[in-house]
C-alpha cells in the first residue's frame, strides 16, 4: 500500500477519534507485562492477606455493621423528614426509607466475590431470610440512617437542576478487614424527594444488565461500583421503555451495588449552581480526606490537586473503556464519578462490528453519547466540574486549572496509545505505532470486523500463517479484515515491527495478548438472552453469564457451546437499550 495513500487520511482520522472520538484502552497496562486485571482501587495488599485468611467470614449478621454516622455526622441533612418530591436545599442527603416490595421477592444472582471478600459475610448468608430482607429494602439495620443523595447535573448538554437518588437509597457504610469503607446502595427501592415524575422503581430488564455489566467490568480490570445482588418481585412497574406510547407491564427488582463513594461530578455542581459555597468546601473537604490520601487536606491547592488528579483518571477511565469497546451511553455529570469509577450503568454497550459511531442508546437522538465521543464528552464534562470548582479557587489557582483541562487531550491520546499497542503485543517505542493502530482500525472500520474478536484473534493466530495470509476458518473477525485490499499491507506492516520486540517469542507475544484481548464480553444480545429467560424465572443465563464473566480472558467450555466467542447472531442487530428502566 503506497504510504502517501494512508498518512493523510488516517493520521487525520486517528487524531479526530483521540479528541472528537475516542477508541482507547490505557494505563492499566503501561507495560504489557505488567498489567493486572485487578483494579487499582481495591486494597489487595499482601500486608492484610494473613489477616485476611485468619478472621473467618460471618455466617449471619450478628456483628456486621453499617452505619451512614461519618456522612450525618459532616454533611447537613434535609430537615423535612417527609418522603414527597421537592427541591432540597443547603443538606447534601435526606433521610428517607426503602419501599418495600409488595410481592414475593426471589434472588436472581449474587456475587459471591462480593460478599466474602468486600462485605465479609460467607456466601451461605445469601441463603438466609435476613439477607433477603437486607436486600430488597423490606429492613434497615438498626444503626443506620437510610439516605437519599441531593445532587444536579447536566443531561445530554444541557443543565437539568435538581436530580439525586430518585429511586436508590444509601443504606449504610460498611468498613471491611482491609480497613476500606464501602458505601452500599439499593437502586430500585422506591420513591424519594429526587425522584420527580419517577416511580422509584427499577425493572428486571435493566437490573439484570446493571448487576451483569458492572461485574464483567470489574473482571475486565476496569474501575467499577460492583454489584452484590439481584432481586426481583412480582409488582407491576410500568414503562414506556422507548418513549413511544407504548407502556407495558415490567417486573419490579433491585439491584444491592456498592461503591467507595458514590459522589459525582453533579454532587459540586449543584451546590455551586445554588450558592452554597460553604457548603461545597464541606463536601469538597470530605471528599479529598476520604479518596484523595495523598492530598494534604490542610493544603491552600489541594481542590487544584485534586482537580488534577480526576482529570488524569478520567482520561485513564475512559481510555479503558474505549479499550474493551464500552459505551457508557449517558455520559452525564451526574453519571461521571469523582473517584473516576464507572457507575450507573443504563443504556450502555459493548460494540461488535468496530463502529466509532456506535450509539448503545436509542433515547440519543443527537448521538452525542457514540463510543467515538465519549473522550469529547468527558472533557466537556471536566470542564463543567471545573465550573464548579471555580469559587473556591484563586486567579492563580484557575489559570492552573485551565491549565491543567487543556492537557486532558494529550493524557487521553497517550493512554489511547499504549493500549492499543499493549492490545497489538508491541513492546517499546516507534514514531509509527500510532500509524499501524489507526490503519488496523480503519480496516475493520471498512470491513464491520467485530471488535473484541479480531484482537483476540490477533493474539491466537501464528506468525507464519499472517504472513502467508492463511487465516484459519475459527477466526471469523480476522476473516472478515482480511477481504480488505490492503490487510496484506497492514500485516507486512505488522509483522516488521513486531521484529523490533527485543528478545520476545511469539509464545511471550500471545500470552501478553491473551491477557489483556478479552474473549467475552457482555454483548448486548447475550444480556437480552438471559433477561428473557429471567422473565419466565428462570435464572440460569444470568448465572452462567455471571460465572463466565469472571474469567474474561480464558477459554471456556460451557462459553463456547453457549456461542458466546462466535458472530452474534443476526437478531442482535434488532435489539434496543433506552434511559427508560
Amino acid at each position: 500500500m503506497p504510504r502517501h495513500y494512508v498518512v493523510p487520511s488516517l493520521i487525520t482520522w486517528l487524531m479526530l477519534l483521540v479528541c472528537q472520538s475516542g477508541c482507547c484502552l490505557l494505563d492499566s497496562i503501561t507495560a504489557a507485562s505488567n498489567f493486572s486485571l485487578v483494579p487499582n482501587y481495591i486494597n489487595t495488599s499482601n500486608l492484610h492477606q494473613d489477616y485476611c485468611e485468619r478472621k473467618r467470614k460471618l455466617p449471619n449478621f450478628v456483628g456486621w455493621r453499617l452505619s451512614t454516622e461519618k456522612l450525618t455526622a459532616t454533611l447537613p441533612i434535609d430537615n423535612i423528614q417527609e418522603n414527597y418530591v421537592r427541591e432540597v436545599q443547603n443538606s447534601i442527603f435526606s433521610v428517607v426509607y426503602p419501599t418495600p416490595l409488595k410481592s414475593r421477592v426471589l434472588l436472581v444472582a449474587v456475587s459471591k466475590e462480593v460478599l466474602e471478600d468486600i462485605l465479609d459475610l460467607d456466601f451461605s448468608v445469601s441463603e438466609t431470610e435476613e439477607f433477603l430482607h437486607l436486600v430488597s429494602g423490606t429492613k434497615i439495620l438498626l444503626e443506620s440512617l437510610p439516605l437519599a443523595h441531593r445532587y444536579g447535573g447536566h443531561q445530554f448538554g444541557s443543565w437539568a437542576g435538581q436530580l439525586g437518588d430518585g429511586r436508590a437509597h444509601l443504606i449504610g457504610v460498611y468498613t471491611n478487614r482491609f480497613g476500606d469503607r464501602w458505601e452500599l446502595q439499593l437502586k430500585g427501592s422506591g420513591r424519594t424527594p429526587y425522584s420527580r415524575n419517577g416511580d422509584g422503581r427499577a425493572v428486571l430488564h435493566s437490573s439484570v444488565r446493571e448487576f451483569l455489566g458492572s461485574e464483567a467490568m470489574h473482571f475486565l480490570g476496569i474501575p467499577t461500583s460492583r454489584a452484590a445482588s439481584l432481586v426481583v418481585s412480582d409488582d407491576d412497574v410500568w414503562r414506556d421503555r422507548f418513549y413511544n406510547g407504548n407502556i407495558k407491564k415490567e417486573r419490579g427488582a433491585i439491584v444491592l451495588r456498592i461503591a467507595k463513594s458514590w459522589f459525582r461530578v453533579g454532587s459540586l455542581e449543584i451546590l455551586a449552581f445554588s450558592g452554597e459555597l460553604e457548603l461545597l468546601r464541606t463536601l469538597l473537604d470530605l471528599v479529598i480526606s476520604e479518596h484523595f490520601p495523598s492530598i494534604n487536606v490542610n493544603d491552600s491547592n489541594r481542590y487544584l490537586i485534586f482537580f488534577s488528579e480526576v482529570v488524569s483518571e478520567t482520561a485513564h477511565l475512559i481510555a479503558l473503556w474505549m479499550s474493551v469497546g464500552f459505551a457508557h451511553g449517558v455520559c452525564n455529570t451526574d453519571n461521571f464519578s469523582l473517584l473516576s469509577i464507572t457507575i450507573d450503568y443504563g443504556p450502555f454497550g459493548f460494540m461488535d462490528s468496530y463502529d466509532p459511531d456506535f450509539v448503545p442508546n436509542t433515547s440519543d437522538d443527537e448521538r452525542r453519547y457514540k463510543i467515538g465521543n465519549q473522550a469529547n464528552v468527558g472533557m466537556f464534562n471536566l470542564n463543567k466540574l471545573f465550573q464548579a470548582l471555580n469559587p473556591l479557587l484563586d486567579i492563580r489557582q484557575k489559570q492552573l486549572a485551565s491549565q491543567i483541562l487543556e492537557g486532558y487531550p494529550e493524557q487521553y491520546y497517550k493512554h489511547f496509545t499504549e493500549l492499543f499497542k499493549a492490545k497489538l503485543g508491541l513492546l517499546g517505542d516507534s514514531e509509527d505505532d500510532g500509524y499501524l493502530i489507526a490503519f488496523l482500525l480503519k480496516l475493520m472500520e471498512d470491513t464491520k470486523a467485530d471488535f473484541t474478536m479480531t484482537f483476540r484473534q490477533l493474539s491466537e493466530i501464528s506468525q507464519d500463517q499472517l504472513k502467508e495470509l492463511s487465516i484459519p476458518q475459527e477466526f471469523w473477525a480476522l476473516q472478515d479484515v482480511a477481504k480488505h485490499k490492503f490487510f496484506a499491507n497492514w500485516v507486512a506492516m505488522y509483522l516488521l515491527r513486531l521484529k523490533r520486540n527485543t528478545g520476545d517469542s511469539y509464545s511471550e507475544r500471545s500470552r501478553r495478548m491473551i491477557g489483556i484481548n478479552p474473549r467475552y464480553v457482555l454483548r448486548n444480545w447475550m444480556a437480552e438472552s438471559a433477561v428473557q429467560k429471567a422473565e419466565r424465572n428462570d435464572f440460569s443465563e444470568v448465572r452462567l453469564l455471571q460465572q463466565v464473566l469472571q474469567h474474561p480472558f480464558q477459554m471456556q467450555t460451557v462459553a463456547e457451546r453457549a456461542g458466546y466467542a462466535q458472530r452474534p447472531p443476526a437478531w442482535a442487530k434488532e435489539i434496543k437499550v433506552s434511559c427508560s428502566s
